[in-house]
């Protein structure tokens, strides 16, 4: 009898059960493109800030106090502790290892060119070919770590003769793309002979510098498979009181604490775990990056809740207004079948298990219309294709019944107080 009752609901008043569904959709619809956003679009957005550059410096122990004073290095290179090149393919070991977009490793030294003041002489690597412990293949190096770099002519290659020129260097030296220059060093270290295949304008400190091939300098300067520091870009999540809790001491941690903080991409668990994997190494974030960035992501998230809010609570409202004149509209029904013995709560179920099948109607319209949305939003604005998250599918139906189930709350109310007497002799 139930379902017979069902059935013939569904076959009177098709223009309000219509824009019911619509009113749901709508709601759903900027749920699951916000939802999609923040679990597919929100990583692209942080990798585009990552497009800034590192937000962690790994050094040497010993070396993690600043040494430099008005640009001397008061800390010469045959004073210092290094890290071991081999050891860079570790990056990619930790617990967090796909969160490690890029890094390069830095030596510095100074050199004349053309009877110049000392200029800073850096080896990196520009786009290296580095093979990891799991057998992969991975670009690094700065091409992918500070793409921003505009350079006039090409990148320089690595483990070759080929270097990239700070503008404010080329400019005071009358350097061009193709000029072949000497850099002469201290302590009778062997001249370097590279030969200019770009010029870089960074906006930054590497407009006064030269960069060379790591492998290059490292031979010069007789220190084959060790570098300063590195520099690494990593994806991480927002800072809260469990990363500033770790900050002070992780070992102080419950047990619990440990292990969510751990498993969770804070900036501090990265560096944490970057020394648990090389040793002799201190990792440092960029606290300047880092908390910029989460900011940034932090304040992108809140306006996809507001919206997400908004939009449903704008459906909720004409759901519960729909419904409330669908009752209104059936009240000489509700009391006939009050009239005849129903209780309250079989008529509540017969009108909310419509309203429930209207909610999963408009939460498929709107879950498929939000991948529209969100796949628009992958394209033009990150120029990336949408991965569809499977998760979403089940939290659109969820919070679509959640909608309708709030927007009946008006309608249940009004069903309990219908009295059948007075709604069947018209009153």
């Amino acid at each position: 009898m139930f379902l017979k009752m069902l059935i013939k609901s569904f076959t009177r008043g098709m223009k309000r059960k219509i824009l019911t569904i619509v009113t749901i959709a709508f709601g759903a619809s900027l749920a699951s493109a916000m939802l999609n956003v923040t679990l597919d679009v929100g990583d692209q957005v942080n990798k585009e800030l990552k497009a800034y550059g590192a937000n962690i410096h790994v050094l040497p122990k010993m070396d993690t106090l600043p040494l430099e004073i008005g640009g001397i290095d008061f800390n010469p290179l045959s004073d210092q502790q290094f890290i071991n090149e081999a050891d860079l393919p570790k990056l990619k070991m930790i617990f967090w290892a796909n969160n490690i977009l890029s890094f390069a490793p830095l030596l510095e030294t100074t050199a004349t060119i053309k009877g110049s003041e000392d200029i800073k002489i850096v080896g990196t690597w520009f786009d290296k070919k580095l093979v990891i412990p799991t057998g992969e293949t991975i670009n690094v190096g700065n091409t992918t770590l500070k793409p921003w770099w505009e350079i006039k002519g090409k990148w320089a290659t690595d483990d070759t003769n080929e270097a990239l020129v700070g503008q404010e260097v080329a400019k005071q030296l009358g350097i061009t793309v193709g000029d072949k220059i000497d850099l002469t060093f201290e302590n009778d270290n062997p001249p370097l002979n590279v030969q200019v295949t770009g010029i870089l304008n960074s906006g930054d400190e590497a407009d006064g510098q030269l960069f060379v091939s790591l492998s290059q300098l490292q031979q010069v300067l007789n220190m084959a498979g060790k570098v300063q520091r590195i520099e690494v870009s990593a994806l991480t999540t927002p800072e809260n009181d469990l990363s500033a809790k770790a900050d002070e001491d992780p070992e102080t941690m419950t047990s619990e604490d440990f292990e969510k903080w751990y498993c969770t991409a804070y900036v501090n668990a990265i560096t944490y775990q970057i020394e648990e994997v090389i040793p002799g190494v201190e990792a440092k974030p960029i606290r300047q990056v880092a908390q910029s960035e989460g900011a940034i992501l932090s304040k992108i998230e809140l306006l996809m809740i507001l919206l997400t809010v908004a939009a449903l609570t704008s459906s909720t409202l004409g759901v519960s207004g729909l419904m409330t004149t669908k009752v209104l509209e059936r009240s000489k029904e509700i009391g006939l079948m009050k009239a005849l013995g129903a209780e309250d709560n079989q008529i509540i179920h017969l009108f909310l298990s419509e309203a429930l099948i209207n909610s999963i109607f408009g939460g498929l319209i709107g879950y498929f219309v939000g991948l529209g949305f969100s796949a628009i939003i992958a394209r033009e604005v990150f120029g990336n294709s949408l991965t569809i998250k499977p998760l979403v599918f089940p939290l659109i139906l969820l919070i679509s019944i959640g909608v309708v189930v709030l927007g009946s709350l008006s309608a249940v109310r009004y069903m309990t107080k219908v009295e059948p007497a007075h709604v069947l002799h018209g009153r």
